[in-house]
């Protein structure tokens, strides 16, 4: 589900309540539907009740693709397993992730505080 702020230069893209492997390509489509270049984008996960690797996966490739094209994704409203997923897996580290959509909408006017892509291992990359 895709929703748009009050500042309609930000989208909101609500997630299912769950993202793994039955869901993960559909969720990859509606977001990289979001990721232009220089696009605003808060990923609100508040509905999420159960996240996979696969999720973890598809929020990794968004990001990637944020990044070659300028665009800049904002994560909020996780909790529970599918927070504790992001956790575990140290990607909370990668994403920027705010504790709701009024911080996400705030980071977003405020600029990029850095590149977390660049942290993540480039497709085809070995190491």
């Amino acid at each position: 589900m895709k929703d748009l702020n009050i500042d309609k230069s930000i989208s909101t893209v609500m997630l299912p309540a769950r993202v793994d492997s039955a869901t993960a390509a559909s969720v990859e489509k509606l977001l990289l539907g979001e990721v232009r270049p220089n696009a605003r984008v808060i990923v609100d996960g508040s509905d999420v009740t159960y996240m996979s690797a696969a999720g973890v996966r598809t929020l990794a490739t968004v990001l990637h693709r944020a990044a070659e094209v300028g665009a800049r994704v904002v994560l909020c409203r996780f909790s529970g397993p599918a927070a504790d997923c992001l956790l575990v897996s140290g990607f909370s580290e990668l994403f920027d992730v705010a504790e709701n959509t009024a911080d996400a909408a705030l980071r977003l006017k405020r600029g990029p505080v850095g590149d977390p892509a660049g942290r993540l291992h480039r497709r085809g990359a070995t190491g």
